[in-house]
């Protein structure tokens, strides 16, 4: 166990849609424009917020998961990621409280922020509140006796006098005070920021408006006092774990589908396969004519497929290029858009047809409403890309596509994952290998596993570790 100090401060709200990743933008710009190195986190396995984060920080964003992790890898990423930067900036999920158990922290921003000792900013919406302000910030101040509140964003006030008459309510009471509270408006909204839909970039998150959310925190709040609790935070204790350390042998080129169709990854999951000796091998399904020369396996990620669909189905010699890539018996492994990349092709909500690389036999199609969201843990059934039979995986699915039958009733296809969803004890099977192709909607977090990563690249390399088979 080492300790290390990392100031820190956890962005929560008192549930979705207070501002958090406004808030958080802000502060993140306004730290920045001090000259502080600002690292980022984001609690739970979303894709979408740590893109925001990223361009914001000027750094990779990384997830903070206690389920899908494990509380001691969580605490020896956040450790290893927060000990360059000046201070970090967590933002959470859904409310302080609100995870994935009805009567447990499993899941919340409140067990990262008790696990890492990290005082919370809580976000609150204060239209048309006002003196009942103190009751709400009373209950989740004292709801959690491990948890710090120890400052309040008092978010879409009306006015200034506004702002001063909660800070007398919460004072009255003894209650944490507000920090900063922007007069509604003051914030820029983030146009088209809707779950899914949206990956930030330069353009649709440019310069101008960080900037602009910079200066309205600036304005309306005392980003000292943040800092200041910031800075409060004890020492991070740091437990170590076994990382996929690299090995002595050749380095394994992994070709990493990367553009705008394919980019949902956890990034410490990149870092876990360089660290075991790889090479990523950045390449565009939509762009490139062919698939990168020497490539030792194929990683294709989630991301857009289906918005992309026309332009992936067109680019026939990249096809080409990953059907003859698969024949090889190297090592593909596809997730959730993956997937629907190496299927038959994709039927989007109007019925047309966009023919893929078709190596999975079975079409995706495009639904109306959400078809999955949630934690899945894995069991191999089988010996597979990840491991042997009986070894665990633990991850996440969101996607609103579906596959149109299944791949392994008319074929030599095999479902190697059993599959438990959070809050059902039902096993499904899904994952979808055969030989050395594996495609599965689960997006796993494998870095908090480093034997299936080392298991992974073994396999690229062309041999087996002792007591271990191929699949």
């Amino acid at each position: 166990m080492t300790s290390i100090p990392c100031p820190r401060i956890v962005v929560a709200g008192t549930n979705s849609g207070v501002g958090k990743t406004s808030v958080t933008l802000a502060l993140v710009a306004a730290l920045r424009k001090r000259g502080l190195r600002v690292q980022t986190f984001k609690v739970g396995p979303d894709y979408l917020d740590p893109t925001y984060l990223t361009v914001a920080s000027g750094r990779p964003c990384y997830n903070l998961d206690g389920w899908m992790m494990g509380m001691d890898y969580v605490r020896h990423l956040f450790a290893t990621k927060a000990a360059d930067a000046d201070i970090s900036v967590i933002e959470g999920v859904m409310g302080l409280f609100d995870g994935s158990d009805p009567v447990g922290p499993e899941g919340s921003t409140a067990e990262i922020a008790v696990a890492l000792d990290a005082p919370v900013l809580l976000v609150v919406n204060v239209h048309g509140v006002a003196r009942s302000i103190s009751a709400l910030v009373k209950g989740f101040t004292e709801f959690e006796p491990r948890l710090r509140v120890a400052g309040i964003v008092a978010n879409q006030c009306g006015s200034e006098r506004h702002g001063y008459w909660l800070g007398e309510s919460l004072k009255a009471f003894g209650l944490p005070t507000p920090v900063a509270t922007p007069v509604r408006g003051a914030f820029p909204r983030l146009a088209g920021r809707h779950l899914g839909l949206v990956t930030a970039d330069d353009r649709n998150l440019p310069e101008s408006v960080l900037s602009e959310l910079g200066d309205a925190l600036e304005r309306y709040g005392s980003i000292d006092e943040i800092v200041a609790i910031a800075r409060s935070a004890s020492p991070v204790q740091s437990s170590s774990v076994n990382d996929a350390e690299s090995c002595v042998e050749r380095t394994v080129r992994i070709g990493l589908a990367f553009d705008e169709a394919f980019h949902f990854y956890y990034a410490d999951n990149l870092e876990a396969f360089e660290a075991a000796g790889c090479r990523l091998i950045r390449f565009s399904p939509l762009r490139d004519e062919a698939l990168p020369e020497n490539l030792d396996a194929l990683y294709f990620g989630g991301g857009y497929p289906e918005v992309y669909a026309s332009t992936l189905a067109e680019n026939s010699s990249m096809l080409d290029s990953v059907r003859s890539f698969a024949r090889s018996g190297r090592p593909v492994y596809a997730e959730c858009g993956g997937l629907m990349y190496l299927a038959q092709g994709i039927r989007d909500r109007e019925g047309r047809a966009f023919p893929m690389a078709g190596l999975l036999p079975a079409w995706t199609i495009m639904l109306e409403r959400l078809k999955s969201l949630g934690y899945v843990e894995v069991t191999l059934a089988e010996d597979s890309l990840f491991g042997n039979r009986g070894d665990r995986l633990r991850g996440h699915e969101f996607h609103y596509s579906e596959l149109s039958g299944d791949p392994t009733e008319s074929s030599d296809w095999k479902a190697v994952y059993k599959l438990k969803h959070m809050r059902s004890e039902t096993l499904t099977r899904e994952g979808f290998q055969l030989g050395r192709v594996l495609a599965s909607y689960v997006h796993a977090h494998v870095a908090s596993h480093p034997r299936a990563v080392r298991h992974f690249v073994s396999l690229c390399r062309g041999f087996t570790p002792a007591g271990e088979t191929r699949p």
